[in-house]
């Protein structure tokens, strides 16, 4: 039986000409993999309305499992997240000009969601085909963080079956020409979102290792 994966990635922000995450996802629209059927989708890095684009496509397609990614400039690997906080706080505005303090993202949501994917074996999968990963434990509080929560929340209050998570990805080359950052090749991460989403389709359950850093 066939599985639908949904990955999303996020417009241009923060003054850059590309985002990363759409970038890459855009490159395994329409992809199968054996039985396992990728699309993507473009969302906006605004508050809100990023959340309500997500629950959009998600009606539209009709997936088994949900990935939205996203860039984590600064970044040395290919990060997926393990847990999803109920706040906004913005550095610097999204493109609508929003800048929230310290604002909840539900009023009756808990303070946070974990992943519904199997992320250890996801990282483990990548760093076999040499991908530089490994798993975080903090995704921030910009946009990022918004849609992953509002993500585990969609799955929460719908009773959905679909099985959720978020990636953050490094800048990649082009975006460093004029940067002292980290970054990787768009191909290779392209390769890691692969594999991280194969993986995800295939197997629910995690493994047992520490799959992230101590700090």
């Amino acid at each position: 039986m066939s599985k639908k994966v949904l990955l999303t990635g996020f417009e241009p922000f923060g003054g850059e000409k590309i985002n990363p995450s759409w970038e890459a996802v855009k490159q395994l629209n329409g992809k199968v993999f054996d039985d396992i059927e990728l699309s993507a989708e473009r969302i906006p890095t605004v508050y809100r309305e990023s959340i309500d684009a997500l629950e959009m496509h998600i009606e539209k397609h009709q997936p088994d499992i949900v990935i939205c990614v996203g860039q984590a400039g600064g970044r040395l690997h290919v990060t997926p997240e393990k847990v999803a906080i109920n706040l906004d706080e913005a550095r610097i505005p999204d493109n609508a000009g929003n800048q929230p303090i310290d604002e909840k993202i539900s009023e009756d949501g808990p303070a946070a969601y974990f992943t519904g994917l199997p992320i250890k074996r996801m990282v483990e999968g990548m760093k076999e085909q040499g991908i530089p990963a490994s798993v975080s434990y903090t995704a921030g509080t910009f946009v990022c963080n918004h849609v992953f929560y509002g993500l585990m929340d969609y799955i929460h209050r719908t009773s959905s079956n679909i099985r959720g998570g978020f990636i953050h990805i490094p800048f990649i080359t082009e975006q460093v020409v004029d940067k002292k950052a980290p970054s990787l090749s768009l191909d290779t991460i392209v390769k890691g979102i692969r594999i991280a989403a194969v993986g995800a389709a295939r197997h629910e359950a995690d493994v047992h290792s520490v799959g992230g850093a101590t700090h």
